[in-house]
């Protein structure tokens, strides 16, 4: 056995632990091809398939010695983070990069720089020898020739020089050696500075490079998926783009290139939750599942160490510790930590590998609330698994565990036994994760609570009763009455804009369930993705309750099924599946619970057409009113979708429900929108909970496993969405296709090698006529946003974006507004509001941006709004982000010059987002200051002395702004405390005009007057707003210390 000879004899004698081992890769030495992790050696003799056992994973800057400032593993608690590698790992990656850099596997340029580098690593490596032998440096340079150590080319070009040359350099470097040769730092300190400086002389020894047609992907530890064409790498050298980074990645397929074309081709189709889908065609099927195991890979080192994405090329022993709920070789620290989290209840435990020993397991709990106890369980050499001190083995931990949680264990004086399984999550922080970002982005254990994304305040539009027009009946649902309605709304001139909505009203008998029917609207309004349904807002009139959203005209999914049987197919149904798979990881992503995911609250939007490359388009409706809130006899009656968990007790109520109600749903799709158990009465279907009975599944074995996985009864053991969505597209296998008619799967349009489908494109110029008004967002005295959807297809499948387009179509406000377009084009940051495309209409003179919709609105308005619900963490966690978003500016020579609340837009609770760039100038090339000869209109109240006074603007009068934000922040954007009050009320409301002006540069410059510290306001917060207020510009701090220091004061509050 191959994979047993590697782990049990192989791996150990090089030193290499399970923990490190996920680092590792194999390649085949004739072609430096990797291979997946479950390929199958040929060890016949005649195959001469020769291996080599290498680091492929890699992180620039993982040596500090685990710091949280660089690359380090995840520990339990701050300061107990752990470096990438270990000091046998470190070494093994010397030796490989050494053996690459001298025997010229990689190239090394031969510039005079280059060549320096290489005489320094030469001495280096001549140091580390005389350490390891315990001689003198110098007897090395008097045996061997110092171009021994260096790269080959490098030795030849040397050896082209005129002899003198060649004696200087041999001169200069018997100097550094005999300097040097009393030197006493350790072999690993000399291997690590060797490391380094190969780091950075050479990037190819930890950059993977793909072709893919005219594309070229670059792949990295730090960076993650990027990509250039050749055309564009000719003209303009060094232009890469991102694609994503490893986390983002939801699910990669792959599948033969064309039935035509050859057979060796694949198509590598890579998911994400917000950007279209990237297909890479390969040449063969080796380069294919080359590429998907080193995204695999890294996304398992960054992400979650216990999930797959694509299943060509998932590990043996990962699949065999899904299926044992096992930790794989995780700490011991971490497996106490998230038993003492979850509580150390009796007979909960943690099946662990050992981080040391490739053939040892472990078994975790708690025995009396205070000690813990690791009991060992070793693998034979017949592949059995043996529980120390008993005489029985199994052939799977998935037996042993299953017999051993049927019997109380008997050892050491004390009885115990193991009942619930805690298996891992993908919210554990192990040390078998790697955090690649600075202290403060990445949070481990107890502090991750602090990043989930909670939406449960009250959020939604108020409609008008007379804005609102009942036209037919729809039906009636539980609690509701269903109308389908016209919602009339004045726009711009006066014009009406009528729009078909549904209206849902709340039945007057179940007027007590009012405050869930409301929080059901504002979780829908508070929410934007393709496949949910659109909440325009709610209706309050007298003793009437109304939610307005939009309408559907092909209704919903169970009733569409059970009348076109004839008309959908086996491709329909997995498409649609996958639709409802998407939006339910979408809410999984924001830690959020629909609460009621049944075929009945999925609406078809568009039938589709297979044959046209047209296919069908869901929204997932409103969750209606909770389940936490009815009686029990409703829920009984809503078996088998409420799962048994909440049946128990309703407040169990968890995103593992979601699951169960997803598994539901899509059996009632494979049966054409029958109703599961629906023959059955209360009595009946409660019995088939309480004795664990399943679902009659398909006979399609994968399908079906994938239903009675969602419908486990251990909540803990559902999959995750994400995984929920690669098995789905795993579905469409090459035997699947011999069950369809090959023309009912669309064809994807291909360019240069990236493949997006139309339904998933997305436009850079939109069409005005495509453009559906909903509602308007803001006005100022130059524009107006307004929310739109961007619908192509007339049928309610486009995105919703804000539209920004100006009042007054002038030729300066135009060319402003171009300018406006190309910054914010040009930017791509977390922290700063995503570019969507233009539009153009009226022969190009009227303009609009299209840019992604927040649905929270300005942080000004937030902050106002639930001022209740912020402490000092939570405004120092807004900061940060607009430290960080405002630095990336910087670097790129941009001046925003309108930084102010109003201006930051909020995503989620947890992420704002730098908006509005009408002000925003470019530096000029050489100068660190921009002058501006026209300031018109300015928020003159935000603006640095030197600006007020000399007009000019810089990244130090955006940091004076951003100490106004601050302000901000601590008065929670209050109206009484705004700059504009508080500085007009200390220079008195009587001025007016261009004597503000004079006036508010006397009250900053000659009296030194700032803005007063708010209540409460940390007094390291007030520092830093007195250092970004700073008269000289030179002394305030950059963008990316006060990053630094906001990090370290929100820190500094959560201990």
């Amino acid at each position: 056995n191959t994979n047993r000879c590697l782990l049990c004899v192989v791996f150990p004698s090089l030193g290499i632990t399970p923990m490190h081992l996920s680092l590792f890769g194999l390649m085949r030495e004739s072609d430096h091809m990797w291979l997946p992790p479950n390929h199958v050696l040929n060890l016949e003799p005649s195959a001469n398939e020769r291996v080599l056992f290498r680091i492929r994973y890699y992180f620039p800057g993982w040596y500090n010695n685990g710091s949280s400032s660089c690359a380090h593993r995840f520990g339990t608690a701050k300061g107990t983070e752990s470096p990438v590698m270990d000091d046998c790992t470190m070494t093994y990656l010397f030796c490989q990069w050494r053996s690459d850099f001298v025997n010229g596997c990689v190239d090394v340029p031969l510039s005079q720089e280059a060549q320096a580098e290489c005489l320094g690593l030469a001495a280096l490596d001549m140091m580390r020898l005389a350490k390891e032998g315990d001689q003198s440096p110098v007897y090395f340079y008097n045996q061997t020739s110092y171009k021994a150590y260096l790269p080959r080319n490098v030795r030849a070009h040397i050896q082209r020089y005129n002899i003198l040359t060649r004696k200087r350099i041999r001169r200069r470097f018997s100097k550094f050696i005999h300097r040097f040769q009393d030197c006493k730092a350790a072999v690993r300190d000399l291997q690590l500075k060797y490391l380094m400086c190969l780091e950075t002389l050479l990037p190819s020894l930890h950059v993977e490079r793909f072709r893919a047609n005219e594309v070229t992907i670059v792949v990295t530890g730090n960076k993650g998926i990027q990509w250039f064409r050749e055309k564009e790498c000719q003209t303009k050298m060094g232009v890469l783009k991102t694609y994503c980074d490893f986390p983002e990645v939801i699910d990669i397929s792959v599948k033969q290139a064309s039935k035509e074309g050859s057979v060796e081709g694949r198509i590598v189709s890579l998911s994400t939750q917000d950007k279209p889908s990237m297909d890479l065609e390969f040449h063969s099927l080796q380069e294919a599942l080359s590429f998907v195991s080193l995204v695999d890979g890294y996304y398992r080192l960054v992400a979650n160490a216990h999930h797959y994405l694509c299943k060509e090329v998932a590990p043996p022993r990962l699949l065999e510790a899904i299926r044992s709920y096992c930790h794989g070789p995780v700490s011991v620290d971490f497996s106490t930590h998230k038993l003492r989290c979850l509580g150390n209840h009796q007979g909960m435990f943690i099946l662990r590998s050992s981080p040391r020993d490739y053939n040892t397991y472990f078994l975790s709990f708690n025995d009396s609330g205070v000690q813990y106890k690791h009991c060992q369980i070793m693998k034979t050499e017949a592949g059995e698994f043996l529980l120390q001190g008993a005489s029985r083995s199994f052939g799977s931990l998935e037996d042993l565990l299953h017999q051993y949680q049927k019997e109380v264990l008997r050892t050491e004086g004390f009885t115990f036994q193991f009942t619930k399984c805690l298996p891992p999550t993908i919210k554990d922080k192990s040390n078998l994760l790697v955090c690649r970002s600075p202290q403060g982005v990445e949070v481990p254990g107890d502090s991750l609570a602090i990043h989930q994304h909670h939406i449960n305040q009250m959020v939604f539009h108020k409609i008008r009763k007379e804005d609102l027009t009942l036209k037919k009946s729809l039906g009636q649902g539980t609690f509701t009455k269903i109308f389908c309605g016209v919602r009339k709304e004045l726009r711009d001139y006066g014009e009406v804009h009528e729009t078909e909505v549904l209206i849902k009203v709340l039945d007057k008998a179940h007027r007590n369930y009012s405050e869930s029917f409301f929080e059901a609207a504002s979780l829908m309004s508070q929410l934007s993705h393709k496949y949910l349904l659109l909440n325009y807002g709610v209706c309050v009139c007298r003793e009437e309750n109304m939610m307005v959203q939009e309408y559907s005209k092909l209704g919903s999914l169970d009733t569409y099924l059970m009348t076109k049987k004839a008309c959908v197919n086996i491709p329909w149904k997995l498409e649609v599946a996958k639709q409802l798979a998407w939006v339910l990881h979408f809410l999984e992503n924001k830690n959020l619970i629909h609460g009621n995911v049944c075929a009945k609250n999925v609406l078809l939007i568009r039938e589709g057409d297979c044959k046209m490359g047209s296919l069908p388009f869901i929204k997932l409706s409103d969750p209606g009113i909770s389940i936490t809130v009815l009686p029990r006899d409703v829920l009984m009656e809503r078996i088998p979708w409420v799962p048994p968990e909440c049946i128990e007790n309703a407040r169990n109520l968890s995103q593992a429900a979601d699951k169960w109600s997803f598994g539901t749903t899509l059996w009632e799709i494979c049966n054409q929108g029958e109703k599961p158990l629906g023959n059955m009465d209360i009595s009946k279907k409660n019995l088939f909970y309480e004795d664990k009975h399943q679902l009659a599944v398909p006979k399609w074995t994968e399908l079906a496993n994938l239903i009675n996985s969602c419908m486990d009864y251990e909540p803990s053991h559902r999959p995750s969405f994400r995984a929920i969505i690669r098995d789905l597209n795993s579905l469409f296998t090459p035997d699947y296709e011999l069950l369809v008619e090959s023309d009912m799967l669309p064809n994807p349009t291909r360019v240069f090698g990236l493949s997006l489908t139309l339904d998933h494109r997305e436009p850079t110029q939109f069409m005005e006529r495509h453009l559906i008004y909903i509602k308007q967002l803001g006005k100022g005295n130059f524009g107006s946003v307004e929310l739109c959807r961007y619908d192509p297809l007339l049928d309610s499948t486009g995105e919703v974006v804000a539209v920004k387009k100006l009042q007054h179509s002038t030729a300066e406000h135009l060319r402003d507004f171009e300018r406006e377009i190309d910054i914010l084009k040009s930017l791509q940051h977390d922290n700063i509001v995503k570019y969507k495309g233009v539009c153009y209409s009226a022969g190009r003179r009227n303009l609009r941006l299209i840019m992604e919709y927040l649905p929270y609105g300005s942080l000004r308005d937030y902050l106002v709004k639930y001022r209740e619900r912020f402490n000092s963490q939570k405004l120092l966690h807004y900061a940060s982000q607009i430290c960080k978003g405002m630095d990336y500016l910087a670097t790129k020579r941009y001046i925003h010059r309108d930084l102010a609340t109003r201006n930051i837009l909020v995503e989620s609770e947890m992420r704002v987002k730098i908006g509005d760039f009408g002000l925003t100038k470019v530096l000029p090339q050489g100068k660190e200051y921009y002058t501006v000869t026209d300031p018109g209109e300015s928020p003159i109240f935000w603006y640095a002395i030197e600006s007020l006074t000399d007009s000019k603007f810089s990244v130090a009068s955006d940091v004076w702004s951003f100490g106004v934000v601050l302000y901000e922040l601590f008065t929670y954007s209050e109206k009484k405390c705004s700059p504009p009050t508080v500085l007009m009320d200390e220079m008195g409301n009587d001025k007016q005009g261009q004597m503000i002006v004079y006036h508010l540069i006397d009250l900053l410059q000659k009296q030194g007057y700032r803005l007063p510290a708010p209540d409460n306001c940390p007094s390291e917060i007030q520092k830093m707003m007195a250092d970004c207020w700073h008269g000289d510009p030179a002394l305030r701090p950059t963008f990316r210390e006060l990053a630094h220091s906001v990090d370290v004061t929100r820190d500094s509050q959560v201990g």
